[in-house]
């Protein structure tokens, strides 16, 4: 699913030939610009080919471990089973907690681990989904006090009071048992993010579909048509925009 070690090697062997006449910084700039290419188009493999050899120049480049920590988001997404996806998300995780630990400043970095985090959630037992959550709170407490107009913390903090304020009774009862208590919030404070994160940048349609099912979750089914509705009608921006759509059209078949 991703570069095995001999082929990685292979691609920085030929990366720092082909540079061999720049100097260091020069060299990591122009792998990354290649790279860039294939991250706006989600070819994640084809990005690594270009980040991880700029990686070897410029480990502590906190841009280029962003830059990675998404590819293998993205090829996280595309693994098969719950068990590939989880093995791939730990190499992103990896990455984005290094940019957060190196960018203290930068609000993209420290962002960076809460999204791998709520990715992985799905796919893990209770005690890991529990420790995570407070990760995430305060990843995203963090990147918006660092830049208040990034609308995906904003986003990562709606869904995180959306999940919470819409976990089972038993679920809370098994947190408080047996890992730890689990936080509480309600659904308005997820719908106030989501409106947040629509204001600053109302391009993405993920922002409108969880609104959308925040709404739903409230029982207000006219708002969360609208909202999903319209979500769906937008073209998709990230790699995994077709997943949350789905999740859209499933909630719109449950509302009345």
């Amino acid at each position: 699913m991703y570069l095995s070690s001999l082929c990685r090697t292979t691609v920085y062997a030929a990366a720092l030939l082909l540079t061999c006449t720049t100097s260091r910084a020069q060299s990591a700039t122009e792998l990354m610009r290649s790279g860039d290419v294939y991250d706006v188009n989600f070819k994640a493999a084809d990005a690594l080919r270009y980040y991880l050899p700029a990686e070897k120049l410029e480990p502590a480049n906190v841009a280029l471990l962003v830059r990675i920590a998404r590819q293998y988001r993205h090829l996280m997404s595309d693994a098969g089973t719950g068990a590939e996806k989880l093995k791939i998300g730990a190499v992103a995780l990896d990455y984005g907690k290094r940019a957060a630990k190196l960018g203290p400043n930068d609000s993209d970095a420290q962002i960076s681990p809460a999204i791998t985090y709520g990715r992985m959630l799905p796919y893990q037992g209770n005690k890991e989904q529990v420790a995570a959550t407070p990760l995430i709170k305060a990843a995203a407490d963090r990147a918006i006090a660092l830049n208040p107009r990034n609308d995906v913390a904003w986003h990562v903090l709606g869904r995180w009071h959306q999940v919470l304020a819409n976990v089972g009774t038993l679920k809370h009862l098994l947190g408080g048992l047996i890992y730890g208590k689990l936080p509480t919030t309600t659904n308005e404070e997820a719908v106030r993010c989501f409106e947040r994160a629509i204001a600053i940048n109302p391009r993405r349609p993920r922002h409108f579909i969880e609104l959308g099912r925040t709404f739903a979750h409230m029982g207000k089914t006219a708002e969360a048509r609208k909202y999903i509705t319209k979500g769906l009608t937008m073209p998709d921006m990230e790699k995994d925009d077709a997943e949350v759509k789905a999740l859209g059209r499933e909630e719109l078949g449950k509302i009345p």
